[in-house]
């Protein structure tokens, strides 16, 4: 089986391909933007083929995509502070990019795809859980453009059959998470002694789950899902950014002193929470624990200091989004079957760069 991961040098997108690149040709296409790491993928380095290359690019999806059974598309812009900040590469990579990667499948006839997006979509929900058939209400201008990627992604399999599903998310954390990322940012600052950023009063409610569930999850859609359809992922732990906080606290020995209120983020989604009852339906179950996965999150970090130190965006407040998205971060990937690509002409590394300093 041939498999196109797009976006698969980033958190989860990279988690996906090392759990198939041993059993699957796998070819990862990337922009190698500011959050990719190269070890995110050295486990399987060897193993899949790899393009330097930008989902808005139609004439390298033209040449990338033929030949595959399966396109995941994990590629996006992820973090939700910085399209508050500036959303022109949100608007392009996660609308542009989706209605250019669809018809790229749609020319090759691609037999299958998988889109993935994210729970804030749906805006927020004061009780209970959101079903597929919840309207959309983005309040972030990344939940916005995540929702107009979804709309379309279905309007190319109902207008032109193309046979695509969407899975949307919770929060994801786990091993290889950019630090700008609330697990990540907190562990690496709490282990070299310094305090967190926690939003407004840190009553936000998030659903989390493990990354390998996640991929789980997603790998079982692209099997057994139905086209056209939506399929909701949801965690194994609700938590208040707060209640979070004291847990990782807790996993490094901190105190509450460590903890530095900062202002609440703007349009701050107060709760998400998915129905997963569809997914359940095709036999899932997630199999990590919160507690667990946490706590080998947490010694996963300890001991790969050469991975994250030189990332860590010190002095930024944390995402409460998904991790990566669940739509995923588009990062850097090396080695692999296949030959590399330059980059494109309007890779624009240097703006993104630029707005992760300020």
């Amino acid at each position: 089986m041939k498999i196109l991961v797009t976006g698969g040098a980033g958190f989860i997108g990279s988690h996906f391909v090392r759990t198939l690149a041993h059993r699957a040709a796998v070819t990862v296409l990337d922009k190698l933007t500011y959050a990719g790491n190269l070890a995110n993928l050295a486990p399987v380095e060897g193993r899949f083929a790899f393009v330097h290359g930008d989902i808005c690019d139609a004439g390298l999806l033209a040449e990338v995509v033929p030949g595959h059974d399966l396109v995941v598309n994990f590629a996006a812009e992820s973090h939700v502070d910085r399209s508050i900040a500036e959303a022109d590469a949100f608007l392009r990579s996660n609308v542009l990019g989706v209605g250019t990667l669809m018809r790229a499948c749609l020319d090759a006839a691609t037999p299958r795809i998988v889109h993935v997006s994210t729970d804030e979509v749906y805006g927020s929900i004061a009780d209970g859980s959101w079903d597929e058939s919840a309207p959309l209400s983005p309040n972030s201008p990344y939940a916005a453009s995540k929702a107009g990627g979804d709309l379309i992604a279905l309007a190319y399999a109902r207008t032109h059959g193309l046979p695509v599903s969407i899975t949307r998310c919770g929060n994801n954390y786990g091993p290889y998470q950019f630090p700008e990322k609330v697990v990540p940012l907190f562990v690496t600052r709490l282990l070299d002694g310094l305090d967190v950023p926690l939003y407004g009063d840190g009553g936000n409610v998030r659903d989390w789950i493990h990354v390998d569930d996640h991929c789980r999850a997603v790998r079982l859609v692209a099997e057994r899902g139905e086209p056209g359809e939506v399929y909701h992922v949801a965690g194994t732990a609700e938590l208040t950014n707060l209640e979070l906080t004291d847990r990782l606290l807790d996993a490094l020995g901190a105190d509450r002193g460590r903890v530095r209120r900062v202002p609440d983020r703007k349009g701050h989604d107060r709760r998400y929470s998915l129905d997963d009852a569809r997914l359940r339906a095709l036999g899932y179950t997630p199999r990590t624990p919160f507690g667990r996965g946490l706590a080998e999150t947490v010694a996963w970090y300890a001991a790969h200091r050469a991975w994250w130190e030189p990332l860590r965006p010190d002095g930024e407040a944390p995402d409460a989004g998904p991790g990566e998205g669940p739509g995923e971060g588009r990062g850097t990937a090396g080695g692999g079957r296949g030959a590399h690509r330059d980059p494109p002409p309007e890779d624009d590394r240097d703006a993104e760069r630029a707005a992760a300093a300020r």
